[in-house]
């Protein structure tokens, strides 16, 4: 284990976007919401899907109340009923770069135009399902706060023990990657060795990093940002990799 990834930095840049948006939460209250409701049980122990999605939830802090509400949502009826579906899009943005868009939508129509709109207005092109998707692996990411599990080698033996297939530094937080198969198991793995885990989630990591210039990865964060302002859009992944030059001279501007 290198104790490194090297979209290490990426990621860390793109979840202090995220974090700024005031639509985060409003999107993972969607995602518990259709977990719980395709899972039919508000219990988490008895749902696989909405505890996935609750944990993905925790990644991002949000709070306990908020997450009840979204389970709540669920079972509702009227107009607190919940009806939507995924979908995903495929395409290429600027520098070639691939993308890759996962949607929670109880309108086709409307989130295709949306999503087809934001690459026509970025220098992007959408593609067909299949066009980029061999270009990513699906992945477990799983989070461990550094003030719960300040000491590495501590860390790097619980992950081993674990299971797990890598570990990152990523700021606040170490970040470990497992196989899409074993996320649960690690996770329980962990937690057996009393390694407190704040948060857990499938994602979709390059296995074909573009290496992009600071003025193409400007263009390509102006896309990233344009499709995740979309109300429909839950998850947006790309396969650009930002060196550590290019990420010095984005934070010097």
């Amino acid at each position: 284990m290198s104790g490194h990834s090297k979209w290490a930095t990426t990621k860390h840049r793109k979840a202090a976007q995220d974090a700024k948006r005031s639509s985060l939460f409003s999107k993972l209250s969607r995602n518990i919401t259709v977990a719980a409701k395709l899972g039919g049980d508000p219990n988490p122990d008895n749902n696989a899907g909405l505890a996935s999605a609750i944990a993905k939830a925790r990644l991002e802090s949000m709070p306990n109340a908020r997450i009840k509400a979204a389970i709540d949502k669920a079972f509702g009826a009227g107009a607190d009923a919940a009806n939507y579906e995924e979908i995903s899009y495929e395409g290429y943005g600027p520098a070639g770069v691939a993308f890759y868009v996962e949607c929670l939508t109880d309108n086709r129509n409307r989130t295709a135009a949306d999503v087809r709109s934001a690459f026509a207005h970025s220098g992007g092109n959408l593609g067909t399902g299949g066009s980029v998707s061999f270009q990513f692996e699906r992945k477990g990411r799983i989070a461990v706060e550094k003030e719960k599990m300040p000491d590495e080698d501590e860390l790097m033996m619980a992950v081993a023990e674990a299971g797990g297939d890598d570990y990152a530094d990523d700021g606040d937080v170490w970040t470990i990657w497992t196989s899409m198969q074993s996320l649960g198991t690690v996770v329980n793995g962990l937690a057996e060795q009393g390694v407190e885990v704040k948060g857990s989630e499938l994602v979709m990591e390059p296995t074909t990093p573009v290496e992009v210039s600071a003025s193409d990865a400007k263009k390509v964060e102006r896309l990233v940002d344009r499709l995740e302002d979309l109300e429909d859009v839950q998850n947006v992944y790309t396969t650009m990799d930002i060196t550590d030059e290019v990420l010095a001279a984005l934070d010097a501007e």
